[in-house]
């Protein structure tokens, strides 16, 4: 990409996944909606995801290391994926780009992952997750970690990405008229120092780039992003651009509406934190409704100890159960 930088509409790109202060009276009739539903007890229903499975996948994926952009760690994941996207019968395809490392202004090689679902479907959803890690852990406490620790990223960066896996498992006797497409982004936050202005989202911005310049015979008519799903403490609270852009609320609503339909308590119906993260390309640029799942409210955020012990297979199973419930849904 260069030195070339995407204007997105009514946001500057500047940081990732930071909660900006909003008050916002419009959105008293927003926190209605969705919530018709009757509360149901959440043993009522049959969850078809495995959480056990759910939360193997997540370690095996912080096994591998940092997965930063260009790593040896990230290129194991691909291959890792791509396998086992493609054994449960998903089309796999890298759109690959390159980026420069902000630090050395060596060119990096990036692939996004896409994975299509029921191809031949002609209404199509976009389901996506940041799957790179930071390359530092830069908000640990201890100053010697943030300068040279590890980062496995295992709610940030691990937890959409085993969703997505585990969804995997479903999507190919998914009924109705939707089709389903998977996109792993890269360089979500190859970001080495804020103060610097390292440029985030690099893998959404070339996806909504390419979307522009090549438009598929069939656009995504919704896009959910996954993003911090794994924590053992789940709370989910509706992210607000994606409450504050009208063509995505009704998206907010009926997937936090599943929720309490199911009984998922975990997903809670008002807005909390004004989140820059990889839906914003998506929306501003490309223009596909996309709402963001994000628990923000994590105490491991960008520190070593972000690992899969803080995160729960369950949590993972609830989001990925709202999410494909939602789906079988749509008419």
């Amino acid at each position: 990409m260069g030195n070339d930088t995407l204007t997105m509409t009514g946001q500057p790109m500047l940081d990732s996944k930071s909660p900006l202060p909003l008050v916002l009276a419009s959105l008293a009739v927003v926190l209605s909606l969705g919530l018709s539903w009757p509360a149901v007890a959440e043993d009522s229903f049959q969850n078809p995801l495995n959480s056990v499975r759910v939360a193997g996948y997540l370690e095996k994926i912080c096994d591998l290391g940092p997965r930063y952009s260009g790593s040896p760690g990230m290129a194991r994941q691909q291959q890792l994926l791509v396998n086992h996207f493609e054994q449960l019968g998903g089309q796999v395809t890298r759109q690959r780009f390159r980026a420069k490392n902000p630090q050395t202004g060596i060119p990096v090689s990036m692939a996004n992952l896409i994975v299509r679902w029921h191809p031949q479907r002609d209404r199509r959803i976009l389901l996506c997750a940041h799957y790179d890690t930071r390359p530092l852990p830069d908000q640990d406490p201890d100053p010697n970690r943030r300068k040279n620790g590890k980062f496995v990223g295992a709610n940030d960066g691990g937890s959409g990405t085993a969703v997505l896996m585990e969804l995997a498992h479903l999507m190919p006797e998914l009924d109705g008229n939707y089709g389903v497409d998977f996109v792993l982004f890269d360089g979500e936050e190859f970001v080495f120092s804020d103060r610097r202005g390292d440029r985030y989202f690099l893998g959404s911005e070339w996806f909504a780039r390419q979307y522009i310049a090549n438009p598929p015979a069939h656009p995504y008519q919704w896009g959910v992003l996954l993003d911090m799903v794994g924590d053992a403490e789940l709370q989910i609270y509706q992210e607000r651009n994606s409450v504050q852009w009208r063509d995505t609320r009704p998206l907010v609503a009926q997937i936090w509406a599943t929720a309490r339909r199911l009984g998922v308590k975990e997903f809670i119906a008002k807005p909390k934190h004004l989140i820059r993260d990889d839906h914003l390309p998506l929306h501003n640029y490309a223009k596909i409704p996309t709402c963001d799942i994000i628990d923000f409210d994590y105490p491991y955020w960008h520190t070593e100890d972000d690992t899969p012990r803080h995160c729960s297979g369950a949590s993972l199973a609830k989001v990925g159960w709202v999410v494909y419930e939602w789906l079988n849904s749509l008419n």
